[in-house]
């Protein structure tokens, strides 16, 4: 596989650790509800690394991705995400995880109202140091990345499948985060088009320096990962 620059790392340093887990536990439900999903995770993440996630559907992969991304509530254990202990964290602590975190998900989530520039500008947006102005020429200069610069105003009905992954991906990436957490993201796509987004996708986060996190049961795209890791029942093996 080919290596991708990364213009934050240098080749003398070892790249800083995006993710820190240890005896990570999470649980669902409360009294004799209450059911464990996630036994004693330990795992960590590098910068700029490339990670896929397997597993069987209920392993709890997508839970750990929420919690890795802010999205969720950590119980127990500890986990660190950009240096911040998640276990405990306030509401303000976790959205400064979200605003650094790029998602993708199987279903693109597009907003049908928008165009693929408005949908991708409006991850800009969110950043208040940025202009509209600003956020407009990075929305388009991320869909030329993608390939659709001639698609700047299409609507989500009139692209396909994978340009409708190519604008989600765009949206991720356009404010440079510094982690890529992507949930099945080529599950409704063939297998060459579910590899282009994978290698784009890869490509783009490399040149950013972002760790990217992939939940799939996709075995075509596992070439493009450095590691490989399997979760099942909770417990990664």
């Amino acid at each position: 596989m080919q290596t991708l620059p990364s213009p934050n790392l240098t080749p003398t340093n070892t790249p800083a650790a995006a993710v820190v887990i240890n005896r990570l536990n999470h649980f669902y439900g409360t009294g004799n509800l209450r059911k464990q999903i996630l036994f004693d995770i330990t795992l960590t993440l590098q910068a700029g690394e490339v990670v896929i996630l397997k597993g069987p559907s209920g392993s709890g992969k997508t839970t750990l991705l929420t919690l890795m991304g802010g999205l969720r509530s950590a119980q127990s254990g500890s986990l660190q995400v950009f240096g911040q202990e998640l276990v405990g964290a306030k509401k303000r602590q976790l959205i400064q995880v979200r605003r650094q975190t790029g998602y993708i998900f199987q279903a693109h989530n597009l907003l049908e109202c928008l165009t693929a520039r408005q949908n991708v500008q409006m991850s800009v947006e969110l950043h208040d140091h940025i202009s509209p102005a600003n956020a407009k020429q990075q929305a388009l200069a991320m869909l030329e990345a993608v390939g659709l610069g001639s698609h700047i105003d299409y609507y989500p009905h009139n692209l396909s499948g994978g340009q409708k992954q190519r604008v989600a991906i765009a949206r991720a990436l356009v404010s440079r985060p510094k982690m890529i957490l992507a949930d099945e993201p080529t599950a409704a796509l063939d297998s060459k088009s579910g590899h282009d987004v994978v290698e784009l996708m890869q490509k783009l986060a490399r040149e950013q320096g972002s760790t990217i996190l992939i939940v799939t049961h996709d075995n075509r795209i596992l070439d493009v990962a450095d590691r490989i890791i399997e979760l099942e029942d909770g417990r990664l093996l």
